[in-house]
């Protein structure tokens, strides 16, 4: 796994923008070399944030939308089109905005469908495994980038602190007993995170320092979910100034832009 680099910016604004130029232009670069490319979204303030950001710059036209697979790292488990998914919120601040292929936007199914959330969790790792290659040499893609938010508990996607997820080598979970509503979810586990070619961790805010803190030292991942969030070739942790507020003197690599 890599080691992280730390890129602080001013604030929230200019982190969502900074991380939207960053995914331009990665997923540009990754279209060039293989003709296709792979993201894994993920909800919250600064998550949502940055697809707006995406979607107001006309630098997004640089990216082959038809050719582009999205995927989630997480989702609640509620109906379509609930205000609260994941999924609607990235459909409202971009999807809907750009020219994606449908057939390429893996949605996590929600009760609507008819299947448990272990079910529903059993279909997703399904489309995970068939999208797969043998240069993958795993039962999950590379993902080209993953983007995880993180809660002031350092938990990532639907990873929470002590929860049996933690301890999942399966490629996707149902989770039940959130401590953060709604209760029950779906998430992809860490062999698929630490799978991905680069993850991203976006946090804003204060209250997101302490977390910061303990994912960038030696706490092991059970307790502190991030400390597990590292991509096979690149992990970045991209913050505001507010959360990168802990972050002692030598722990990985800062860059202030």
């Amino acid at each position: 796994m890599s080691v992280p680099t730390i890129v602080v910016h001013r604030d929230a604004d200019v982190l969502a923008k900074a991380v939207a130029a960053r995914i331009i232009t990665r997923l540009v670069d990754a279209q060039s070399a293989t003709g296709s490319a792979s993201l894994v979204l993920t909800g919250g303030t600064v998550g949502t944030a940055t697809l707006a950001a995406i979607a107001a710059t006309p630098a997004r036209d640089a990216v082959d939308w038809p050719r582009l697979d999205i995927w989630w790292g997480d989702e609640r488990f509620l109906p379509s089109g609930d205000p609260e998914r994941n999924e609607t919120g990235a459909r409202r601040a971009l999807l809907d905005q750009v020219d994606v292929d449908p057939e390429r936007v893996h949605v996590m199914l929600g009760p609507d469908s008819g299947l448990t959330a272990e079910e529903a969790a059993d279909a997703y790792a399904t489309e995970v495994r068939k999208a797969a290659r043998p240069e993958d040499h795993g039962p999950a893609p590379s993902f080209d980038v993953m983007l995880l938010g993180m809660g002031p508990d350092a938990h990532v996607a639907s990873l929470f602190p002590g929860m049996p997820a933690l301890y999942d080598t399966r490629p996707v979970v149902a989770v039940h007993g959130s401590p953060k509503p709604p209760p029950t979810r779906i998430s992809l586990t860490l062999p698929v995170i630490q799978a991905s070619r680069e993850v991203w961790v976006i946090a804003a805010g204060e209250e997101k320092s302490g977390a910061v803190r303990l994912a960038l030292s030696e706490s092991g991942p059970v307790q502190v979910p991030a400390a597990g969030a590292r991509g096979r070739g690149r992990t970045l942790f991209l913050l505001d100034r507010a959360a990168a507020g802990k972050i002692p003197p030598g722990l990985g690599r800062i860059a202030s832009p």
